[in-house]
């Protein structure tokens, strides 16, 4: 048990003081509780921590208002053990299953090595330090997305699969780096740092540092403290581009343009990132989660307003209810929209990863090393999304379904139209899903990142060409034959079937047709022959290799047959082939 003291720069209108259990949770506690949780130390009993209470509190604290408290208060908080118990941890004592919170936490560097990192990078917080860095950063940017250009070493890195892999580990050294941030930043402010480790955000591993010393500081410093990963960041990506400057590697600036997008997304308040930490520290509520559900409950009318947030400042309050008002209805649509959309989601899914899957060990199985890694973190981008939302999905289902019992435990006619509600809601998503009223899944598309994605098609398949049948010799009348795309060539006989279609000339013309008409005093068994002034423009560029049958003429649109021909010679070649065509996207 760890008391870090008052939180300072706190949102509400009395002081709240911050403790720290053995298991990691953070209570807070009044300043009356503080001082009795201060006082016990094992040694005096209720008697002697009423007198030390009392000469601190400034006022008269008995000892059977002591023993109160702490059978009350303290014990059920797991602040203090019971009397009669041997060890110094409390088994039922209330822990809070955030939904959004790491899992598993997994120590990388002990508070004794994150204290010398803090200590040794802490020179990096002092502000003309700062202020250089910053104006350097500036300058960077300027030059990266103004002059140079941030896709072209984007697009050197994605051709080479090895460099894609020396950007993800330079990625994971940033993402430590991000931590020293923290640690270090926190140091600087006065504050003690704890261990960095790694767990499980989701199911996307994370890293995090321990930095709860930082409530008995300043607000000021706690900013600070929460800006020093991101300002590490820029650190980190200083340090690359001057690299790039001394050996011309693109794969330093490929990283360097990719920090920018991390920075982006650590700054966002809507899960427990970097974000959500300024934003509770400038309202000066540790837990922001924790103030949706009273928030919610005091804005119905004719319902008084929730301890919790009666007890805010107004400053703070207004900061809650904002983020609370923008969140709330952005995670409904969300959850609304994914669940309308969830058979194009699970079907797209589905088939990229067994595609990616497939093409992956295909690489490896030709000995492709380097491709098939990069393919491995291809195929780690598309599962743990999928991981992560339906683990997140049973969570919530679950979390829903436990709060709405509670709430009708003693309104059964509540609970009765709750169910019949969501019977409704389940029975119309999935009448929608069955017929097909919600969005189809897309076609299959070729990769835009092909080195994320061996073995899969870079070509978007096309339908199988159709070829019209021939017409038989001495024939009256006319013949059209259509095609998007088809193989054609001439027969090596003189005496070939006039079978004539536009893509004969290999024409980009998806409904390009030919007419054969037959004179009237034709012979019984004509030969006809296309005439050799007949010519055909194509109306579109032609696409693939096209092998044009060798003394023979285009054919036009309406080709002229003779019944009485010349006698002409041919020389047998190669059928045509039209190539294969790809819509432009």
């Amino acid at each position: 048990m760890r008391l870090h003291g008052e939180y300072q720069g706190s949102g509400f209108t009395e002081p709240r003081y911050i403790a720290r259990r053995g298991d990691g949770q953070v209570v807070q506690l009044s300043r009356l509780l503080h001082l009795v949780a201060r006082a016990i130390d094992g040694v005096r009993d209720t008697e002697g921590i009423s007198h030390r209470v009392s000469g601190l509190f400034g006022r008269e604290v008995s000892a059977e208002n002591v023993l109160f408290l702490i059978d009350n208060k303290l014990i059920p908080l797991g602040v203090a053990v019971p009397w009669d118990q041997e060890h110094d941890e409390v088994d039922d004592a209330p822990r809070s299953d955030l939904l959004l919170a790491l899992k598993g936490h997994k120590v990388l560097f002990t508070p004794r090595r994150v204290n010398r990192i803090g200590r040794a990078l802490a020179w990096l917080h002092r502000p003309p330090v700062v202020a250089l860095v910053l104006l350097a950063a500036l300058a960077q940017d300027v030059w990266l997305f103004a002059l140079h250009g941030a896709m072209t070493p984007l697009l050197q890195v994605l051709d080479q699969p090895v460099l894609l892999l020396a950007v993800f580990a330079l990625t994971v050294a940033s993402l430590m780096f991000h931590e020293f941030g923290h640690a270090s930043a926190c140091r600087y402010g006065g504050a003690r740092p704890g261990c960095i480790g790694c767990g499980l955000f989701l199911i996307w591993p994370s890293l995090y540092t321990d930095v709860t010393d930082v409530y008995r500081i300043g607000r000021a410093g706690r900013i600070r403290t929460d800006l020093g990963g991101v300002y590490f960041n820029v650190v980190f990506m200083l340090a690359l581009t001057a690299g790039y400057v001394v050996t011309g590697q693109p794969f330093l600036l490929c990283a360097v343009y990719l920090g920018h997008f991390e920075i982006l997304e650590q700054l966002m308040p809507a899960v427990r990132l970097d974000g959500y930490y300024i934003l509770g520290d400038l309202a000066g509520i540790p837990d922001l989660y924790g103030k949706i559900r009273p928030i919610l409950a005091g804005a119905i009318p004719g319902r008084p307003v929730p301890p919790e947030v009666a007890g805010l400042k107004r400053s703070a309050r207004t900061i809650v209810t904002c983020w609370v008002a923008t969140m709330v209805p952005l995670l409904a649509v969300d959850l609304g929209y994914a669940l309308w959309n969830l058979p194009r989601i699970l079907s797209t899914s589905v088939r990229s990863l067994t595609e990616q899957l497939a093409g992956t060990g295909d690489a490896l199985a030709h000995g492709q090393v380097a491709a098939g890694t990069v393919g491995l973190l291809g195929c780690l981008m598309l599962i743990c999304p999928l991981a992560g939302t339906t683990y997140l999905s049973v969570r919530l289902t679950g979390r829903l379904l436990r709060a709405a019992r509670r709430a009708t435990a003693q309104n059964p006619r509540l609970r009765i139209a709750l169910c019949a509600l969501a019977t409704l809601t389940v029975a119309g998503l999935t009448t929608a899903w069955v017929i097909g009223v919600t969005p189809k899944p897309i076609p299959a598309q070729p990769p835009i990142i092909p080195v994320l994605q061996p073995g899969v098609p870079t070509a978007v398949p096309t339908p199988t060409p159709t070829t019209p049948a021939p017409q038989p010799p001495g024939s009256t009348g006319s013949g059209t034959g259509t095609g998007g795309r088809s193989r054609h060539g001439s027969d090596s006989s003189p005496t070939a079937l006039p079978s004539v279609s536009a893509s004969a000339s290999a024409s980009a013309s998806p409904s390009a047709s030919a007419t054969v008409t037959a004179s009237p005093s034709a012979a019984p068994t004509p030969r006809p022959t296309v005439s050799p002034s007949a010519s055909a423009s194509p109306t579109r560029p032609v696409v693939g290799p096209t092998t044009k049958p060798t003394g023979v003429a285009s054919a036009s649109p309406s080709a002229s047959v003779s019944a009485t021909p010349p006698p002409v010679t041919t020389t047998p070649s190669a059928p045509a082939t039209a190539g294969a065509l790809k819509p432009t996207p």
